[in-house]
């Protein structure tokens, strides 16, 4: 289990937002989000420092327009560790890759109407390759059942995680980023039953963001996850605000390794 670093791009700051809370703007503004945190500093110091950490896998998401800039910088920054999702489709995504991301990550540019696309999933994962592409499966529990949201995660899907779907998908694609989006940036502990559900012998690797509030969670991800999930922590860190150091994260999360 390893820790996979972000950087939350809004308006063109690096930001840590309530999740499910971004609503879209007049064409070409960012919209309205809300806040947890605004940082001093830009996406290449984020990028500096988690290269300083080698901390790798972590990912860029650009939340609506006006971030190309700071993610570029970032990218240049830390060629080849970082990833990159938010409005990646087919026509830009080897525009991203050459700019640096070690993946692109994609979600809404392959729901149409609600439904997956796997024609469109099929042709992207052969034109940039399979091992060059994450795809965001976030979502929120209905009815008993976790269903992936698009459009900055307003909008359901009729796709729904299970065993079968993820396995099916992962023919597609390197890896799965999952947000537990009604908990993301609420500090407020993990989607244990998600989490548990995402634990269930995956093919790739998993990377599940959502709650985490301090290192009783971290422990909890382990052993819910069975180790075999890694997490992203957002607004409970230092570096965001937070009250969780970073450094001491990492040494316990060595330690438990150990164990």
């Amino acid at each position: 289990m390893k820790l996979r670093p972000c950087i939350d791009l809004h308006g063109g700051r690096v930001k840590q937002i309530v999740g499910g809370s971004l609503k879209d703007g007049e064409q070409g503004s960012a919209g309205s989000a809300r806040e947890n945190f605004v940082s001093d500093k830009d996406a290449s110091w984020y990028a500096s420092l988690y290269k300083e950490k080698n901390l790798r896998g972590g990912h860029i998401i650009k939340l609506g327009p006006g971030n190309d800039e700071q993610a570029l910088s970032a990218l240049k920054t830390w060629p080849g560790g970082l990833q990159i999702g938010g409005g990646i489709n087919r026509d830009n995504a080897s525009y991203w890759l050459e700019a640096g991301a070690s993946h692109v990550i994609i979600t809404s540019a392959l729901f149409k109407d609600g439904r997956l696309d796997r024609n469109e999933l099929e042709k992207i994962s052969l034109e940039i390759g399979k091992d060059r592409l994450v795809l965001d499966l976030s979502c929120r529990k209905r009815a008993g059942e976790w269903f992936v949201v698009t459009d900055r995660w307003q909008t359901f899907t009729d796709f729904t995680l299970r065993e079968e779907s993820l396995a099916e998908l992962s023919s597609y694609c390197d890896e799965f980023l999952i947000h537990g989006v009604d908990v993301e940036g609420m500090r407020s502990g993990i989607e244990e039953e998600l989490v548990q559900l995402l634990s269930r012998k995956s093919l790739i690797p998993i990377t599940y963001a959502g709650g985490i509030a301090n290192w009783e969670d971290v422990e909890k991800m382990h052993k819910l996850g069975k180790g075999r999930i890694d997490f992203t922590v957002g607004s409970a860190l230092d570096i965001f605000g937070g009250e969780l150091p970073l450094e001491e994260l990492l040494t316990q999360l060595a330690s438990l390794d150990e164990k």
